[in-house]
């Protein structure tokens, strides 16, 4: 099984983060694994996105052209990597940070709030880990929740391990979310 996840919004939203954790969740499963991340000039604000490949087999290229899932935390994201996913895929929208709805029918879209929901436990810059949370709960296949804790531990860094338990924190609130009609 092969799983290609394309992260897409602007800079400081936590997207390579969030890559790099899937990606070291993955080589701590035993997968072959791929992360390249891609960033505008800017620092904060500017264009970002993280790929990642999860996969049984070796992975021949770092570039997802055409994801199975697609997260996106901001508009300009929506509007130009909708028409990449595979049909059947799965579209993750921030919906806290984009109002428009996607428009393709032959895709499965999960839309949560997750800058919202960061934002009420205290983690306003951790919507990237609301949404880990709600890809391990909604893709359990894809993303088993098994090992959550001992990616993370080593993606957290020894200068933030005082995050730690707020990225945690975050993951399961992603993965307690249930949408509201």
């Amino acid at each position: 099984m092969t799983t290609e996840i394309l992260f897409a919004g602007f800079g400081g939203q936590g997207l390579l983060f969030v890559g790099k954790y899937f990606a070291t969740k993955g080589l701590l499963e035993g997968k072959q694994v791929s992360w390249l991340p891609s960033y505008g000039p800017e620092m904060r604000g500017g264009t970002a996105n993280c790929n990642v490949i999860i996969s049984d087999d070796p992975v021949g290229s770092p570039i997802v052209s055409k994801p199975d899932v697609l997260v996106v935390m901001n508009l300009p994201s929506l509007d130009k990597y909708e028409s990449t996913v595979k049909p059947g895929g799965t579209i993750i929208v921030d919906s806290a940070m984009i109002e428009r709805k996607v428009q393709r029918d032959d895709v499965r879209v999960i839309y949560i709030p997750a800058t919202r929901l960061a934002g009420e436990i205290g983690a306003q810059n951790l919507a990237n880990m609301v949404i880990a949370g709600v890809m391990m709960k909604e893709c359990p296949e894809a993303f088993p929740q098994e090992g959550l804790e001992n990616a993370l531990k080593k993606v957290v860094s020894a200068r933030h391990a005082d995050l730690y338990d707020l990225n945690l924190k975050a993951i399961m609130t992603g993965l307690g979310y249930v949408e509201s009609c």
